[in-house]
């Protein structure tokens, strides 16, 4: 049996970005409020593709720690492009549309 549920003072900004978000990722307004409903209230562990429950988790010393792990990755390989032909990056022209003949009568 589906269960219904009525929402009273919802401003008109808050229902307009309802809506747009709605709209935005095709669905309806019904549809985008139970997902999220779900999402949020849903029973068992929850999977996050994010890293929001780091932020501001570390201590100076841990944050220190990652910045160097991650440094080497900032690093350019100079012999990687140098093996690479010039031509591999050059962008190449859009083409452009065929012109239209005038056809004389």
């Amino acid at each position: 049996m589906a269960n219904n549920l009525s929402l009273r003072g919802l401003d008109a900004l808050t229902l307009a970005r309802i809506k747009s978000s709605a709209r935005r990722r095709k669905l309806s307004v019904n549809r985008l409020i139970i997902e999220t409903l779900r999402e949020q209230y849903a029973t068992g562990e929850q999977t996050f593709d994010d890293l929001d429950a780091l932020a501001g988790a570390w201590s100076k010393s841990e944050a220190a720690q990652f910045a160097a792990a991650i440094a080497p990755f900032a690093e350019i390989d100079a012999g990687l492009w140098a093996a690479q032909s010039q031509a591999a990056y050059r962008v190449k022209p859009a083409a452009r549309p065929a012109a239209k003949r005038r056809v004389r009568k």
